[in-house]
């Protein structure tokens, strides 16, 4: 396992897309109390064709450590009205809510999807959509059935259909891949025989920004996810890194070695009017910029050891905010920036950990080896984060309370530095 500060030591010594197949399994852990039940009847007319829907919307609830799910399936033929006078099953068996729905082909392509998400209790209706879509795009369906599902019942917008990025090594080839929230359906977005290291969304999703050993040192580019071109952000002597963009997209915050020393730079989205925030014999280095684009939080070792800083994002004095522990690295805000996730050493182990930037209070909230690299998703509920189990470098989330965790067994190659994007 290399975390983001050791990768930062390690820099200052040293555009096609396609269907990339990674085989996945999750596995969830976490406890049933306070959980909303719902209930999910397997859709009308889905058949095992479809059923990929109904199976995705009870794995994407089920993961998100707020939701139960109550079992109707053996039903038969499954419930699709309210006014089915088996509809009280499912609330006699502890359901809250019960989500109802239908497929039928439009043609050789193309399927309507209906659903209708129903109070268990009231027998009303608390939601309802259909979609017409290719099949190809069922799991994308389910994904967003699961984001209006989770609102309604919990108040809190889903991150179901939102995509995650990750790098993928395989040997000697290294991948920048995005995937599903839930780390299916993988593309690649570029593939290199050099490094690949810290992938970073824009804040609209259109852009990407990370780092290329491909011209023989550290390089930062900027690459469009919808066209594939991409342009040299950063290409300074020595070593550019760690790019991470500002809130509104104008931005991007970057660590360089070009004055000597690793030090903290602010350069615009077109790579112009560079400026440098941190100064001193320091490794400053990981920083990322909060909610409202005032602070940047980054990890450096001016008093001894690697711990983290916040400071205005315009330049001036930095506040060291983390004390607990020589090894604290890897900040990430939260979104309502009230608290962000690092990775701390206890015993030899990294562990992801919460501090609440209030009172200062920390929260370790996974108990693996080697984690690293944490990053909130866009509603703040979940931590996204990888791990590293055995030989294989996996992903992992876990709930911003520490209760669930879900462990994306990869299959296929080692998997680090995973951003969730928003």
């Amino acid at each position: 396992m290399i975390s983001g500060w050791r990768v930062g030591l390690l820099i200052l010594g040293c555009g096609a897309s396609w269907l990339a197949q990674a085989a996945m399994t999750i596995d969830i852990t976490g406890g049933e109390a306070t959980k909303i039940p719902v209930a999910i009847s397997p859709f009308e007319g889905a058949g095992s064709q479809y059923r990929v829907v109904t199976d995705v919307v009870a794995a994407d609830l089920l993961r998100s450590g707020e939701l139960s799910l109550v079992d109707i399936s053996d039903l038969n033929p499954p419930l699709v009205e309210p006014t089915d006078a088996r509809f009280g099953i499912a609330r006699q068996r502890g359901a809250e809510a019960v989500v109802l729905g239908k497929i039928a082909p439009e043609n050789d392509r193309e399927v309507d999807v209906r659903f209708r998400l129903m109070d268990a209790v009231q027998q009303t209706q608390m939601a309802g959509y259909s979609y017409t879509a290719n099949v190809s795009q069922l799991r994308t369906i389910a994904h967003k059935i699961a984001d209006v599902v989770y609102q309604k019942l919990t108040g809190v917008p889903g991150i179901f259909s939102t995509h995650i990025a990750y790098i993928m090594q395989t040997g000697s080839v290294y991948r920048l891949q995005v995937a599903d929230s839930d780390g299916q359906d993988a593309q690649t977005v570029l593939k290199s025989d050099e490094p690949l290291m810290s992938p970073a969304w824009s804040p609209d999703g259109s852009k990407m920004a990370y780092v290329s050993f491909e011209k023989g040192h550290a390089v930062v580019y900027e690459q469009s996810m919808a066209t594939g071109k991409r342009f040299v952000l950063a290409g300074f002597h020595g070593s550019n890194s760690a790019p991470a963009w500002s809130p509104d997209g104008s931005k991007i915050a970057l660590v360089l070695t070009r004055d000597g020393g690793s030090q903290v730079y602010v350069v615009r989205a077109d790579g112009s009017g560079l400026t440098r925030l941190t100064s001193g014999g320091a490794i400053n280095t990981e920083p990322n910029w909060s909610p409202d684009g005032n602070t940047l939080l980054f990890t450096s070792d001016r008093d001894g050891s690697p711990q983290i800083y916040s400071m205005p994002s315009t330049g001036g004095q930095p506040t060291r905010l983390t004390f607990d522990g020589k090894y604290n690295v890897s900040p990430h805000w939260s979104p309502d920036g009230k608290s962000f996730a690092f990775v701390t050493r206890d015993e030899g182990q990294f562990h992801i950990a919460v501090m609440d930037v209030a009172s200062g209070q920390v929260q370790v909230l996974t108990n693996g080896d080697n984690d690293e690299s944490p990053s909130f998703a866009p509603n703040g509920k979940m931590i996204l984060y990888a791990t590293q189990m055995g030989d294989n470098g996996d992903l992992a989330v876990v709930t911003s309370d520490g209760q669930t965790h879900e462990q994306l067994v990869n299959t296929e190659g080692y998997m680090e530095e995973p951003v969730w994007g928003r």
